[in-house]
């Protein structure tokens, strides 16, 4: 058995179909990609906010962190190309709330 839980086939599809649920951006397609520990969200520029060509993005980084068991969710810092920390959450189910509410913009942009 592995020694981190993350990434699984189970999550990665929960993920995908919760961020369907998202308030921004219903229109374009992510895609949830496995890391260690945790999964990248990545999506089409449809606002040309961040690429103007309307390339593929990273949207948000979300990491399981085995020894507190909390999860960490970053927001990508585009002009530096940097993963910042947004909050650590108990619940994979508390952070994907917070990703698809996204009120201050800071993952859809």
């Amino acid at each position: 058995m592995a020694s981190y839980p993350h990434p699984n086939e189970f999550d990665l599809k929960r993920i995908e179909r919760r961020i369907s649920e998202r308030c921004r951006y219903r229109y374009v397609s992510p895609e949830v990609v496995a890391i260690p520990n945790g999964y990248v969200i990545r999506s089409p520029c449809c606002s040309r906010n961040i690429d103007r060509l309307g390339g593929t993005i990273d949207i948000a980084r979300m990491e399981y962190v085995a020894g507190s068991k909390l999860w960490r969710l970053y927001s990508k810092e585009h002009s530096g190309g940097i993963w910042m920390l947004y909050a650590e959450y108990e619940t994979l189910q508390a952070l994907l709330n917070e990703l698809n509410h996204d009120p201050d913009r800071r993952f859809w942009q």
